[in-house]
């Protein structure tokens, strides 16, 4: 018993002596002289040795030892468990801090060597031309302080080049070098060679027979080089941009009826020199497919189907529309809510007939699921404050769910203009009727210190600077000073509008300005004007608003040509206009900037004799209709735009100064000079101005016949205006003249201007030209055959 009691001992003295040799990373493949040496003269005991009583950290310099034992998966009094050790052998390596890492066992201590990597003391480029430092600043990881590692140098080498091919430069190359410094430090040198450019040279279709290539290439996102687009990035090969062409493609050829379409592929060809793409799309037309009928099915008992006739734009006969299909379903599911069911379905269910080419449409009405809005929460905004971006939801906490609100509250919440991007994603909430919203949104600048120049018409040449902030800290708030220096026209002035005055439904507005006006042969005098405004408003819907404004505005009529007509001469001097004024707007525009269908109808009114020495009170109602021609042309570019207005200005017993009544020619009245058209002074010719004005106008909208990359596009107009009433009262005219005043020409017959127009929408702002040579005027009245506006800022 004693003889096997010695030989367990001596068994167990031997295995403490191999552990350690055992434990270290480099056991078995190197020398066993490499090894670490055993206390050979005193054995460590079995227990204690097969726990680590210590961990020891040797090679730190900038990185603290607690930090480093932070991240291993073994601690004081843990066993000394080899897979935990492995796996925190390779923790270390992981976090890119280290270019070397040993762990060893000194007895009941575990040795961590460590070999910090380099720390970066600076990121230079080099070579970079086609990109500005700050641009490649914002897509790599390196950066002074930071950890630097031969695999981060490559994956920034990666990032580099994939921002050169954004930018259509597949010929790059990058090579980091590596300055070491004292300290451990270096710095980090991405040698650039920009390489040229390569842009798309040209776009192919395969299988196209309904529509030619020139068309379709209109289509799509991506153009052709062509030596005028040098102000866009169209014609630079993205892969993302071929995929948003592949469903413009589909959405063209589904509008146009074409049921079966679909690209059997679209590829892009590196030239051999890689200065140039080459892109195919194989495209199958099919057929074209007419409508054999339109219904409605519905599946809610108190659904009035008859309401929702009046949405069906298409009808039997037509040619399939992929658009309209989606339009009429957005509009059906609005009547529905409208008329009290909060969930509902609108299913547009196709039924294809292949042997006739006919599709029959049904608009299945049915019960949507009963869902509830549970939350809704704001991702991004870090400056923006939440009720700014939530007070433009369509729908509150606890509503019933409606993806029409959800996608006019994303629209809303772009056309802020806050935020680069808007996306607003649903998930499931606690239970199964309950959805969270969520919105993610990206922060913009919202402030400009603008410079701009042009020339118009009316104003001559003029440059205007500005400083503006649409979200002036975060609450929406907008506030602006502008100041113009033009021929005819200087002005400066300071606004800010609070769109949610009280976090109300109300616009808040306040305004100060001083305008010089010298009308340079328009009109025999000068005039400034000083004053102050303030408005309020508010939306009764999202169709119908009212604003009121009140003005207190000082004007001054000066520097009266010699032998100017009587009525100009006794404007001299400075009066006050203390005035209240309202507009009530009705707007069913689908857009405020670029209107393609709907009408807008306003009825304003402004009462002048709070204070002051002018009295009257002038009313203005004016209306535009707009009618397209998409389903004729198949084109959203042609269109009618036909508009209207009247206004009549009530002296209330007391006769108006010429400044403050109407005048016709210019904007409202095409081929006539500002104020041209109308009341003059028999005598001098002068410009009188009206109490009663109308006018009309008929206006097509059209393409021109080049690339719509250049922002080309025309019209032709008829304008048609009348302005009478310019007599004074007889009490008016003085002694001097026996009471009698200077006679004054006018006629009741209409004006009438015809002409065409170019707008061209630049980079560097919008230019207009219109021609009118045709006119019909009447004595007195003086014509202009060409307007001409242009101005930019930047």
């Amino acid at each position: 018993m004693t003889r096997i009691r010695l030989v367990l001992i001596q068994a167990a003295c031997a295995l403490a002596l191999l552990l350690p040799v055992a434990l270290s990373p480099a056991a078995g493949a190197a020398p066993a002289a490499s090894a670490p040496k055993p206390v050979a003269a005193r054995p460590t005991p079995i227990n204690p040795a097969d726990t680590i009583q210590d961990i020891k950290v040797v090679g730190a310099a900038r990185i603290d030892p607690g930090t480093i034992r932070s991240y291993m998966l073994v601690q004081p009094g843990d066993p000394f468990d080899p897979g935990r050790i492995d796996r925190s052998l390779k923790t270390l390596y992981a976090t890119g801090l280290f270019q070397d890492v040993k762990l060893t066992r000194e007895g009941g201590t575990l040795v961590v060597t460590v070999k910090e990597n380099p720390q970066v003391n600076l990121v230079v480029f080099e070579g970079n031309h086609a990109l500005s430092d700050s641009e490649l600043r914002k897509v790599v990881q390196l950066a002074p302080r930071s950890v630097f590692s031969p695999a981060a140098a490559e994956a920034d080498r990666k990032r580099i080049l994939a921002l050169y091919a954004e930018h259509a430069h597949y010929d790059t190359t990058v090579d980091p070098e590596i300055i070491r410094l004292s300290e451990n430090r270096v710095n980090v040198v991405f040698k650039i060679a920009d390489g040229p450019g390569t842009y798309i040279s040209r776009i192919a279709f395969v299988g196209n027979k309904a529509f030619s290539e020139t068309r379709l290439r209109e289509v799509i996102n991506s153009r052709q080089e062509v030596w005028w687009r040098f102000l866009t990035n169209n014609d630079q090969y993205d892969p993302r941009r071929i995929a948003y062409d592949k469903e413009l493609l589909r959405r063209f050829y589904l509008k146009h009826g074409y049921v079966d379409f679909n690209i059997s592929d679209a590829t892009a060809e590196l030239s051999p020199d890689r200065r140039a793409f080459f892109l195919t799309f194989t495209l199958h037309e099919g057929a074209r497919y007419k409508l054999s009928k339109v219904t409605i099915t519905s599946h809610l008992p108190h659904l009035n189907v008859k309401a929702l006739k009046p949405d069906l734009e298409l009808s039997a006969g037509d040619w399939y529309d992929g658009d309209a299909v989606g339009r009429i379903a957005d509009k059906m599911d609005d009547d529905v809510r409208a008329q009290g069911i909060p969930f509902v379905a609108v299913k547009p269910e196709v039924k294809q007939d292949s042997a006739k080419h006919t599709i029959a449409l049904n608009f299945d009405v049915t019960e949507g699921p009963r869902v509830y809005v549970q939350r809704i929460d704001i991702v991004g905004n870090t400056r923006t404050e939440d009720k700014v971006i939530r007070r433009q939801f369509q729908l509150a906490e606890g509503d019933a769910y409606n993806q029409t609100a959800v996608r006019e509250s994303r629209q809303r919440l772009k056309d802020l203009g806050y935020f680069s991007n808007v996306d607003i994603t649903t998930s499931p909430g606690s239970s199964p009727d309950k959805a969270i919203l969520t919105t993610t949104v990206a922060e913009k600048a919202t402030g400009s210190l603008t410079l701009g120049g042009g020339y118009s018409t009316d104003a001559g040449a003029l440059v205007d600077i500005g400083l503006s902030e649409n979200n002036l800290v975060g609450t929406g708030i907008a506030a602006s000073i502008n100041g113009s220096l033009a021929q005819k026209r200087t002005s400066i002035e300071a606004n800010v509008t609070d769109p949610y005055f009280l976090d109300r439904n109300l616009v808040a507005g306040a305004n100060v300005f001083a305008i010089q006006t010298y009308n340079l042969g328009v009109e025999p005098y000068d005039e400034k004007r000083v004053g102050t405004a303030l408005s309020i408003g508010y939306r009764f819907n999202n169709h119908l608003r009212q604003s009121w404004t009140y003005s207190l505005v000082g004007r001054t009529v000066y520097n009266i040509q010699s032998g100017a007509s009587y009525f100009i001469q006794d404007e001299a001097g400075y009066s006050l206009l203390s005035q209240l004024g309202q507009v009530l707007t009705l707007d069913y525009r689908d857009s405020k900037l670029r209107p393609h269908k709907g009408f807008a109808v306003s009825l304003g009114a402004d009462f002048a004799g709070i204070g002051g020495n002018a009295r009257f009170l002038r009313t203005r109602l004016d209306a535009a209709y707009y009618i397209p021609l998409d389903r004729i042309t198949g084109n959203s570019d042609w269109g009618i735009k036909l508009s209207a207005g009247a206004g009549y200005l009530f002296n209330l017993g007391r006769q108006e100064h010429v400044i403050d009544r109407f005048f016709l020619g210019g904007d409202n009245l095409r081929g006539f000079e500002v104020g041209g058209a109308g009341p003059h002074d028999l005598t001098t010719g002068d410009s009188l101005g009206g109490r009663f004005i109308w006018t009309e106008s008929q206006q097509l909208n059209f393409p021109l016949p080049v690339s719509p990359d250049l922002g080309l596009s025309g019209r032709a107009f008829v304008d048609v205006g009348g302005l009478t009433q310019g007599n004074f009262e007889s009490n008016y005219c003085p002694a001097a003249t026996g009471g009698v005043c200077p006679a004054v020409t006018e006629s009741s017959a209409p004006r009438l201007g015809a002409g065409v127009g170019i707008a061209w929408d630049t980079s560097f702002g919008l230019i207009n030209i219109d021609v009118t040579p045709f006119v019909i005027k009447q004595p007195g009245d003086t014509t202009q055959i060409l307007r001409f506006g242009f101005g930019t800022r930047f």
